[in-house]
């Protein structure tokens, strides 16, 4: 059981009066002013590498062929959508023009940054979105290649942290011998954190 008196925690405890006022006595909690804190905004992020643009105009023409195929395949089997064969197949472009704006969009506005003490990554076509690890909260870092990816010589940096059940970020589009490098230097970071 714990009682204020005179701004000081009392506890009936014996021992912890003198700990407890000692605590209090030298606590401060000074205000800090927000407009002298560094800005991440002002960071230079680097661009993905151009060759993965065509790593995702690949896997949109792979998406595009198997839903064409199933498209195709529900528009023979089904007499009642043959009816509006051209609404679909003008939707269905229409979408996949959409999908591709958007990507380009999303590939635009990525990048990444490694800092003193962190790692930044933004994303995001209608907002941005920027996600900052501190190398503290590290835990793992992983490289991936993936089968279009790795043709490109591309390969994506996955980081891991502390209390993260799957990766928590994600680097896509980086040259693979500069993700070596990147996943190198934060693995240094990690053994300096420990």
């Amino acid at each position: 059981m714990h009682f204020w008196k005179k701004g000081n925690l009392i506890s009936k405890r014996s021992g912890c009066h003198n700990i407890i006022n000692l605590y209090v006595e030298n606590f401060t909690n000074t205000t800090i002013d927000t407009t002298t804190l560094p800005r991440f905004e002002e960071v230079q992020f680097t661009k993905l590498h151009p060759a993965y643009w065509h790593v995702l105009l690949l896997n949109l023409a792979i998406f595009f062929v198997i839903a064409s195929v199933a498209l195709s395949l529900a528009l023979f089997f089904n007499d009642h959508w043959r009816e509006y064969m051209f609404e679909i197949g003008t939707a269905f472009i229409v979408f996949f023009g959409l999908l591709t704006i958007f990507t380009r969009l999303s590939f635009v506005k990525k990048g990444y940054a490694f800092r003193t003490h962190d790692v930044l990554f933004q994303s995001g076509v209608i907002s941005t979105t920027t996600v900052i690890v501190p190398y503290n909260r590290v835990q793992h870092v992983a490289l991936h290649e993936g089968l279009i990816p790795r043709y490109f010589d591309l390969a994506e940096i996955h980081i891991f942290t502390a209390g993260g059940s799957g990766s928590d970020l994600e680097i896509p589009g980086i040259p693979k011998e500069e993700a070596e490098n990147i996943k190198q230097l934060l693995m240094g970071k990690i053994k300096k954190e420990l």
